[in-house]
């Protein structure tokens, strides 16, 4: 195991220092038309489906809470200018069984000129074909693949030296019901920076309070997160979980009550149980207080990063 992450640290690093400086070979027009993901009402995004998390943020105004997420490259020039060309990114996040590490779909501008240095000069990279009729490029070394244009990437990073098609066939991974309204906030909140969903987060959670000591099943079908700049330094994050029905959603709350009740002066209770859980048809809602740097760097820790 400390091969493989040792490994995918090496393919993230080869991701950050060649991204600004990716060179195209596929023209705008060769690239596939979708629905831009960070639309109200968009149905669909451009990612495979079996991921553990899903991350949706616009680049501008999540920046500082980008900038802590707890992964070492993000302290690189390099990735400060990748981010500097970037407007939104839709992100995939898969399990280690899955054999994919992660995919990206970004928007923003990226860099057009000197075509053809960057890819045909180097043995490692060799150009596709995706199963969508589309064009990529695929590293052997970083088993990377990428395809761009001036205003969108497609990335996709695999587990194993086996190819990963950054491109999906129409209509991608369905967007779960209630996702783009929760993404718009809550009650006094602006659209969150940065929004994420967890498929089949029940085991997640339970595994997280077992450890706290908390024996009971989580049944929580979907987990939603917003996180929001309140100042420089200061965040909130408005948490989100999506039962079967009203009666689960009901059962759940009061176990939650109980049980900040009963971890008072646990870290973990401090960050999800400050506030009472407020159950609204088959959903509970949870708003944590304003959080530092250190306390929302523990919740992505938490939630995240796992």
């Amino acid at each position: 195991m400390a091969g493989k992450n040792k490994k995918s640290m090496k393919i993230t690093k080869f991701l950050y220092v060649i991204f600004p400086s990716i060179i195209l070979f596929i023209s705008c027009q060769s690239m596939p038309k979708i629905p831009d993901a960070f639309l109200e009402d968009a149905r669909y995004a451009p990612l495979y489906s079996g991921a553990s998390a899903y991350i949706f943020a616009d680049v501008k105004q999540a920046r500082s809470i980008i900038d802590l997420l707890p992964i070492e490259e993000l302290s690189d020039r390099q990735t400060a200018q990748m981010l500097d060309r970037t407007n939104y990114i839709a992100a995939a996040l898969f399990p280690v069984e899955s054999r994919r590490r992660f995919q990206i779909a970004a928007w923003g501008k990226f860099p057009n000129n000197m075509a053809g240095i960057a890819f045909s000069t180097d043995r490692n990279w060799q150009s596709l074909n995706s199963s969508t009729g589309q064009s990529y490029w695929y590293s052997s070394a970083g088993w990377l693949s990428i395809a761009m244009s001036s205003n969108q990437a497609f990335i996709a990073s695999s587990l194993t030296n086996e190819p990963l098609d950054p491109f999906i066939p129409a209509p991608g991974v369905a967007i779960p019901q209630g996702f783009n309204a929760f993404r718009q906030g809550g009650p006094g909140l602006t659209p969150a920076p940065l929004s994420c969903w967890f498929e089949n987060p029940g085991q997640m959670v339970t595994n997280m309070l077992n450890q706290e000591g908390i024996p009971f099943q989580f049944l929580a079908q979907q987990l939603f997160i917003n996180l929001y700049c309140v100042s420089d330094d200061q965040y909130e994050a408005l948490i989100r979980f999506v039962f079967e029905n009203t009666s689960f959603a009901r059962g759940m709350a009061a176990i939650l009550n109980l049980a900040g009740g009963s971890l008072s002066d646990n870290a973990v209770a401090n960050l999800l149980f400050s506030n009472p859980p407020v159950q609204n048809n088959n959903y509970i809602d949870i708003k944590t207080p304003v959080l530092s740097e250190q306390e929302l760097i523990s919740l992505l820790e938490i939630f995240i990063i796992f």
